[in-house]
């Protein structure tokens, strides 16, 4: 018998339903690299990160705002009427998902970066450095994802 086949496979509609229930929890470099370059003011990129390493190099427009210091009177000054989008450093890290669970307890629309920074550096988008969230380039870089 097939390994492969030894659990069955789920239904279309059971497909369906858990990935479309998963899209809704994660985005990847490719598609917040588009919303970001076409500056779509619904999503909002937090670094969750200690402030130190944001300014060591973090996405583009990214806000520093690290997930221990996430409580109920830091977020505050959040719009609860867009989605946050958190990242770290990558899939070692699980910063983004401190963050994430953290603002959806206090009632925020929250999305993780799958990858975190070290995918988003792998595709080539582009960084900034320092305390300022920066600004996404003019002309961002022509390079395509293959997915």
């Amino acid at each position: 018998m097939s390994s492969v086949l030894r659990i069955p496979a789920a239904t279309p509609q059971q497909s369906l339903d858990y990935l479309q229930a998963k899209l809704a929890y994660y985005t990847d470099a490719w598609d917040l690299a588009e919303d970001l370059a076409q500056r779509q003011p619904e999503v909002v990129v937090i670094d969750a990160r200690a402030a130190a390493v944001y300014r060591a190099g973090h996405i583009c427009g990214a806000i520093s705002f690290p997930h221990r210091e996430m409580d109920a009177v830091s977020t505050a000054q959040l719009d609860r009427s867009k989605v946050y989008v958190t990242y770290c450093d990558g899939i070692g890290c699980n910063g983004s998902t401190k963050a994430a669970w953290k603002l959806a307890a206090l009632g925020f629309q929250v999305k993780e970066l799958i990858g975190g920074l070290d995918f988003w550096k792998r595709d080539g988008h582009p960084l900034s450095w320092g305390d300022a969230p920066g600004e996404w380039p003019v002309a961002a870089p022509d390079a395509a994802c293959g997915c």
